[in-house]
């Protein structure tokens, strides 16, 4: 009797300790979601480069020549949409703009560089706006703000390699970047 007792105490703690380790994992897990939100916030204030995995780093900057868009970009951002106390949803009717300065990053050693690099990337330079436009102006102020040096980033420098047919380009620098209504 005594063996069978002392055997469900030891499985009452193990349940127990299982519970424990679960709501420790939950609650750490939350709060490394928070930090990581906060530190992309802090660079996208400070305007760092985050270099995405396959890209920057994986061609020597001495093969790589950078394609700045003279002028930079303005571009009309999303309207946010509030939900009011009663559920009701409503859509912002102040106009948010977002400007910023972008340059591509062409790999000199890759087969596509004679057709598009150099001058000739000139000539693609409406396309290229008209591209990077369609994408940005989908999303809202706190959508570009949260995540813009992350998966919009990304979504640009993807658009521009489908606009070539090509990984010509492959990467994409982001700098200056202003909110304002």
């Amino acid at each position: 009797m005594k063996k069978n007792l002392l055997s469900v105490l030891i499985l009452v703690l193990m349940l127990v300790n299982i519970a424990m380790s679960a709501v420790m994992m939950i609650s750490v897990t939350s709060t490394n979601q928070k930090t990581a939100a906060l530190m992309d916030s802090i660079a996208t204030a400070m305007n760092l480069e985050w270099n995405s995995p396959g890209s920057a780093s994986d061609v020597p900057l001495s093969d790589s020549e950078a394609y700045n868009l003279d002028g930079g970009m303005t571009i009309h951002l999303a309207y946010s949409q509030i939900v009011g106390e009663d559920g009701s949803v409503t859509t912002s009717d102040k106009q948010i703009y977002i400007v910023f300065d972008i340059a591509l990053l062409l790999n000199k050693t890759h087969e596509d560089y004679e057709s598009y690099g150099g001058d000739n990337m000139k000539q693609y330079d409406s396309m290229i706006r008209d591209t990077i436009e369609g994408i940005v102006s989908n999303y809202t102020e706190e959508e570009c703000r949260a995540d813009f040096s992350g998966a919009i980033r990304d979504e640009i420098l993807a658009a521009i390699q489908n606009l070539f047919h090509s990984k010509v380009v492959y990467g994409i620098t982001l700098n200056n970047v202003k909110y304002g209504g």
